[in-house]
């Protein structure tokens, strides 16, 4: 795949790295000098958006031309001060970005973890692989980024349509709040799937 990212920081690095490996082609474009066009026409298969939050819609909206009918894959937290969800109210961050670029195909994946999780060869814990929740509206999209996915060693979770970003994004928000702010283990909030819905 050609792979197109927005931005040159630590996750355009982790995850553009891994996916050199899986054989893909990567570009990654910085703000400057026209880096984010030159990124974004490049990704003819996937363009991956990994600049801070606080300049996204900003960043989308300038590229809109360029990123017509491509697969956008949303990595953003719009996570502030004391862990708080700067989308609270709505819409999600995903949202916003669809709105900014209405033609391209948005779907949200990868801000769940660290970026030392995705320099992880592959990230397994116990034995299972990581598993990623993605929303999108477009199937082709959503098939384009479960490979991508896979190419990490990890395992895609269908978690509903860009109406359900949200969920997501606040979700990390919650689990940022509890490693980063409590040094809680986040993991033992959930049950094993056999006592998830009262069988155990």
């Amino acid at each position: 795949m050609r792979i197109g990212i927005l931005g040159t920081g630590e996750m355009s690095d982790a995850l553009g790295s891994r996916w050199r490996r899986a054989g893909h082609q990567v570009l990654a474009g910085s703000r400057s000098a026209g880096g984010l066009r030159e990124a974004a026409e490049f990704g003819t298969d996937a363009v991956l958006l990994a600049v801070p939050y606080a300049a996204v819609v900003e960043v989308v909206a300038g590229l809109e031309p360029a990123l017509r009918g491509r697969v956008l894959i949303d990595c953003t937290n719009p996570v502030g001060p004391g862990f708080g969800l700067l989308t609270s109210g709505g819409p999600a961050a995903a949202e916003r970005i669809a709105s900014a670029a209405p033609a391209a195909h948005v779907v949200k994946a990868f801000n769940l973890c660290h970026v030392d999780v995705w320099r992880m060869t592959p990230p397994v814990f116990d034995g299972r692989p990581l598993a990623v929740p993605l929303c999108g509206d477009d199937e082709a999209a959503l098939s384009v980024v479960r490979r991508l996915v896979r190419d990490l060693g990890c395992e895609p979770l269908n978690a509903g349509g860009l109406d359900r970003a949200g969920l997501v994004e606040a979700t990390a928000a919650l689990l940022i709040g509890l490693w980063v702010g409590e040094g809680a283990d986040a993991q033992a909030i959930a049950p094993p799937l056999a006592f998830a819905a009262g069988r155990g």
